[in-house]
This record gives structure tokens, C-alpha cells and sequence, in this order.
């Protein structure tokens, strides 16, 4: 499959941001996060234009998604800029950065047996692993039109200025602009940095990539898709229940059910049994006291962890439910005002030393889980029909990635989630032989059986 690039361009807002409103200061949270991309990825087929040749529809198509992403620029404006440095973003107006490109294949051929190695020539590009990613482009978007007329449209954000959440909202409002339908747009809040203070004394060796340095390697991880339908999702839950929970969400089961499988994975890699910190992404609009909007632009996320060599799935539920418990109105009140960034540092310098402890002495494990299930991805029509389907496409080609990663995705239909696990090699060659793992779950299954279905 060859990807070819046909333009390269900048989309500016259709109106320029005001003077005072030139430099954005980052939250916090913000200045903690690193400097890589947030990323969804969207695949939508050929509409038919009616009295329009397909080379008109797609040539309009083309003009609709820049025009409309010219006016959410200017709701969203810092989108629209470069960072600047750890601290702020500069709103210059040059624009979000826009390919286009053609691919030599039809859609239903590449999703028919979809090479998940090959997601990346989907991508904008330019992925970064410093802290602060200075002078890259906030926005990043690529729409790769394939021979039938369908296309792919990956977006990247600076998760220095987003995280998914947020991601969401701008794509929500991008589409809603695109369709005309601006009863349904949203007005952003870009109140967060009020609430969560930057600090300039804040110690790089506490920033989150400082912390998890150990679990970002040279070279690329390997990549695996499961899919789990509902069937298998209800079979799991029934197999989650304990007295303590006792209605586990289809998440829950199916992270527990990873988590019991990479342990394994990790046991027969390494040859010992060793503790295991599992972290899952929280998001703390909804932990608050009171709640964030969800259109609270920013990063909200929390990354809850909990250390385990236990492979129960009951256990591991219900090990989950309590780190997420944790994340509560006191935990945020923690992180703001002006003593937010002491006390975020305190809170690594402990996390740091209980994985220092001595039952830590032969090394640990880590797996993180993000979870973007509930968000709405499939509702996203920019006025040629919804995505058939929206999905995660790995790391982009960096120098380095981070490894022990699972993303999980809502299916299109039936309430089922895509589970995308990235592994050392060695460990997706072994993942990808459980018996277990198979018996619940399709491996890298056409998205088209769940259009049909």
C-alpha cells in the first residue's frame, strides 16, 4: 500500500486572536505532561454525490473539512498556534498544520484485512518524547483520500494543551461546524489554568516523563488488536463479580482480563514472578468537587496505579475500583492553587518510593491502560456520514515509544471494545498465542464485520 503525499498546507482561523489573548499559559497539569501527540483516527466511506462526479464530491469534501476547521480554530484558538516553550503556547495564528494525501488501494480492500503495521501512513507525523516539543504545531491533521473516495482522517493535538477529552470536544465541534449545525458546538473552557497553577520551580526530575523514563524505549513496540463483542464482554463481567463488586462495567472486566493475560506474558518473559504496577488514566473533570465541563480544555487525566502479582480477575477489579476511588474532590482540590505544584511533587516523590520498597528488590513490571470507551467517537459526521471506523493506530515511527501500553475502543455496534496492546516483540509473539485471551477475543478482526453485523 503507497501512500502519497499531494499538499501540504496551513489552516489558519477565520478570524485572528486577539492581541491580548497571543500568549497561552499553561495549566499545571500541563507543564506535567510531555510534549507527544493525542490521536484519533477516523475511516468514513464514499458518499455518493448525486448530479456530482466522485471528483467533485471528494474535491468539495476536501474544502468543507479546511473551511470548517478554519472556524473551530477560532474557538478553539491555541490549536492554532506552536508551543512556545514548557510554560505557554504561541497563539500566532499560522495555523494547524493540514496533508492531504492519496493511497493506491479502496477502502473495504485495506479494512477488509486492515495491516495495523501500516496505521502510521495515516499520520501527520512528527512525534516528539521531550518535555516540551518547542516551536512544534499544537494540530496536526492528515485526510488520506483512498481510491474509492473513501478517506481517513487522523488528527494529532499537543497533549501539552489536551488530553482526550478535550480532543474530543474540539473534533465534536469541528464536525458540528462542518454539518452546520451550530446549535451543537461548544464554547470551550480554558479556564484550567486558573485552577491548576504553573510553577517554573516545578523539578523536571518530577515530570511525568521523568517518571515513567524506564518504560520509553529506542525503537517500536509491538502491536496486537483484540476485539471483544458482547457476548464475550457479558461472559467477563459475570466473571468479574465479588461480594465488593458486584457490577463490574464492561472496562473493568476487560482490564482485569488483560491485566491477568500480560501477567502472564510477563512471568514467562522474565522467568520470575514480579510485582506489577498497573496505571489507569482517571479523568478528573468528573472526580471534582464540583465537576469540570467536560469541554474544560486541557489535561484532567489522573494516572491511578496499583501494584499487583495477582492474576484473579475478581481481585484485580476490585484492586481497580479502590486506586480509582482514591481520585477523589480532595485528590484535585490537592493540585490547585498556588500550592498545587508542591504538593503534585510530593505525591510523585511517594509513588517513587513505594515502587523503591523492598518487595520492589528484583525490579517491577509496569502496564497502563487508557480507555477512550463512552466518548462518542462514532458520532462524528462532518457531513458525509459517520466513521465505520474510529480507532487507536499505534505509535508513530519515533526514534523512541512507550511500551506496556493497552488503548481500549468502543466497537461501532453491540457495546463491544477493540483492545490495542503494545508489547515488547517477544511478549505480543506469546500474547498472541493464549488460549485464553483467544477464546474471549478476535485478533485484528475486518472493522467491516461489525458494519455488517
Amino acid at each position: 500500500m503507497e501512500v502519497k503525499i499531494v499538499s501540504r498546507e496551513c489552516v489558519k482561523p477565520s478570524s485572528p486572536t486577539p492581541d491580548h489573548l497571543r500568549i497561552y499559559k499553561l495549566s499545571l497539569l500541563d507543564q506535567f505532561m510531555m510534549a507527544v501527540y493525542s490521536l484519533r483516527i477516523m475511516f468514513y466511506p464514499m458518499t455518493p454525490g448525486g448530479d456530482l462526479t466522485d471528483t467533485e464530491v471528494i474535491s468539495r469534501r476536501s474544502q468543507s473539512l479546511k473551511q470548517s476547521l478554519s472556524k473551530t480554530l477560532t474557538r478553539f484558538y491555541p490549536l492554532a498556534g506552536k508551543i512556545r516553550d514548557n510554560l505557554s503556547i504561541d497563539c500566532d495564528d499560522e495555523g494547524a498544520y493540514y496533508v492531504q494525501a492519496r493511497v493506491d488501494c479502496s477502502l473495504s480492500e485495506y479494512l477488509k484485512q486492515p495491516d495495523i503495521s501500516l496505521m502510521s501512513k495515516f499520520l501527520p507525523g512528527g512525534c516528539s518524547w521531550d518535555d516540551t516539543g518547542e516551536g512544534i504545531h499544537v494540530a496536526k491533521v492528515q485526510e488520506t483520500i483512498f481510491s474509492c473516495g473513501g478517506f481517513v482522517l487522523a488528527v494529532y493535538v499537543s497533549h501539552k494543551i489536551v488530553d482526550g477529552t478535550a480532543l474530543v470536544a474540539f473534533l465534536k465541534s469541528w464536525s458540528a461546524i462542518a454539518r452546520e449545525s451550530y446549535d451543537l458546538t461548544v464554547y470551550p473552557s480554558f479556564d484550567a489554568p486558573s485552577f491548576f497553577i504553573q510553577n517554573e520551580s516545578y523539578p523536571k526530575d518530577s515530570s511525568l516523563s521523568a517518571f515513567i523514563s524506564s518504560f520509553i524505549r529506542k525503537g517500536h513496540p509491538g502491536i496486537a488488536r483484540f476485539v471483544f463483542d458482547a457476548s464475550a464482554i457479558a461472559n467477563l463481567k459475570a466473571r468479574s463479580k465479588s461480594s465488593i463488586v458486584q457490577t463490574p462495567s464492561r472496562v473493568e472486566a476487560v482490564s482485569a482480563f488483560l491485566t491477568k493475560c500480560v501477567l502472564s506474558v510477563f512471568k514467562a518473559r522474565v522467568g520470575i514472578d514480579r510485582p506489577t504496577a498497573v496505571g489507569h488514566n482517571v479523568n478528573m473533570r468528573r472526580r471534582a468537587t464540583p465537576q469540570f465541563p467536560e469541554f474544560a480544555i486541557g489535561n484532567f487525566p489522573w494516572a491511578t496505579i496499583f501494584t499487583t502479582k495477582e492474576t484473579d480477575i475478581p481481585d484485580l477489579v476490585i484492586k481497580l475500583r479502590e486506586a480509582i476511588s482514591r481520585i477523589d474532590g480532595d485528590f484535585v482540590r490537592k493540585l490547585q492553587g498556588n500550592e498545587g505544584w508542591l504538593n503534585l511533587n510530593q505525591i510523585i516523590k511517594d509513588k517513587k518510593a513505594e515502587l523503591s520498597g523492598p518487595e520492589f528488590s528484583d525490579g517491577f513490571n509496569h502496564l497502563e491502560f487508557s480507555s477512550w470507551c463512552n466518548c462518542g467517537l462514532y458520532d462524528l459526521d462532518f457531513g458525509y456520514g459517520k466513521p465505520i471506523w474510529a480507532t487507536y493506530a499505534g505509535p508513530d515511527k519515533c526514534e523512541a515509544s512507550v511500551y506496556n501500553l493497552i488503548v481500549l475502543i468502543d466497537t461501532r455496534t453491540d457495546r463491544g471494545i477493540e483492545a490495542w496492546v503494545c508489547l515488547d516483540e517477544e511478549e505480543i509473539a506469546i500474547i498472541e498465542k493464549d488460549e485464553e485471551l483467544l477464546s474471549y477475543a478476535s485478533m485484528n478482526p475486518s472493522p467491516l464485520n461489525t458494519v455488517l453485523a
